[in-house]
């Protein structure tokens, strides 16, 4: 038996944040002390909003108030484990002060995903203050990051874009089957709430259109790069969808190898992986069928010549592309079953296999 784990969660009132605090709710081992983001003050102006008010789906579930986010305030709650649903410059500065006060950091912005500080300029617009960090850093994905992940103090959860995309290319490049010399093509097609809660024109269900941006410029192809050791051409779409992501991916086999060989390759690498399933010849992806999980689905196929390869994933960008995913890091790291409060993911997971 675990004691219930103190957790503070950053980021609150975004749509990753209120992911976690969902999730996080119904954890037989963790308990929530702590909820922050902006200074919200009711609409008195006397006390801070709760969470509930913001999201009335969690009335009953989280009725936390949501309080201005300050490492004193944080470290206050005395936390286990915080997660870091911020933008990338401030869980760059609150991490360092929550590691040396022993917290477990759980970051899901991008400030610790990148090994190489050099690049942070380039694609996120800032200089790396803690570049010592990038190195003790453990990419978490669960089913990727192994051991190194039960003992890690910086977690830089997965980006929701090289999730999709990792999972199905990086056994097959790390095995040989896919040529290394061509690149690896990347189209992805994500709903509006990968944009975050801030009011922005574009973001507006009026304005949406199935549109490319970030082409060939995106800052999630070096971390894509990075942990498939492939060289990555992605293009991201927006589409008119609240949530989801479903990326199509084009590779060569490399010689004398076959599709056969890439689906055992995958079959081997995820049979004991409970949220990754490996769908059937002639079934492809769709969003609608990983929504609100915290599953990966992967289909692949050859054209006619058996020599090009293509691979379609699907995720909810909001649960293995971000909450759920940090939850089962989280599971992995402190030692509960992987599948802990991600219940409907598991069950369709072992529905499926079954």
């Amino acid at each position: 038996m675990h004691e219930r784990l103190r957790i503070v969660i950053v980021g609150a009132p975004g749509y990753t944040g209120a992911e976690l605090a969902a999730a996080l709710a119904s954890h037989p081992g963790a308990e929530l002390v702590g909820l922050f983001g902006s200074d919200r003050r009711s609409s008195t102006g006397t006390a801070p909003e709760l969470l509930s008010d913001l999201f009335p789906r969690l009335a009953g579930v989280v009725d936390l108030p949501v309080r201005a986010a300050d490492t004193a305030s944080i470290l206050a709650c005395d936390p286990d484990a915080v997660f870091l649903a911020t933008p990338h410059e401030a869980s760059e500065a609150l991490a360092p002060a929550l590691l040396a006060a022993g917290a477990v950091v759980f970051d899901l912005s991008a400030a610790f995903r990148l090994r190489d500080a050099s690049l942070y300029p380039k694609h996120y617009g800032f200089e790396h203050g803690h570049a010592a960090l990038l190195t003790e850093a453990v990419y978490g994905l669960p089913e990727v990051a192994g051991d190194a992940l039960r003992t890690a103090s910086l977690v830089a959860c997965p980006g929701c874009y090289p999730t999709s995309v990792i999972l199905p290319v990086r056994p097959l490049v790390a095995a040989g089957i896919v040529d290394r010399s061509r690149p690896v093509i990347v189209d992805s097609a994500s709903g509006v709430s990968g944009a975050g809660r801030s009011a922005a024109v574009k973001s507006l269900f009026c304005e949406v259109s199935l549109q490319p941006y970030g082409v060939l410029a995106h800052r999630h192809q070096p971390e894509m790069a990075q942990e498939t050791g492939a060289r990555i051409l992605f293009t991201p779409h927006l589409v008119a969808l609240d949530r989801g992501i479903l990326s199509t991916i084009h590779a060569e086999l490399a010689p004398g190898r076959t599709l056969a060989d890439a689906r055992s390759e995958l079959e081997r690498t995820y049979a004991d992986a409970p949220f990754v399933r490996l769908l059937p010849a002639g079934r492809w992806p769709s969003i609608a069928a990983v929504e609100r999980t915290n599953l990966c689905d992967i289909a692949l196929g050859t054209d006619d010549t058996g020599t090009h390869l293509v691979i379609a994933s699907a995720i909810d960008n909001l649960v293995k592309g971000a909450a759920g995913q940090a939850v089962q890091a989280f599971n992995v790291r402190f030692g509960f079953d992987e599948g802990t409060a991600l219940g409907l993911a598991r069950r369709v997971a072992a529905e499926a296999a079954s």
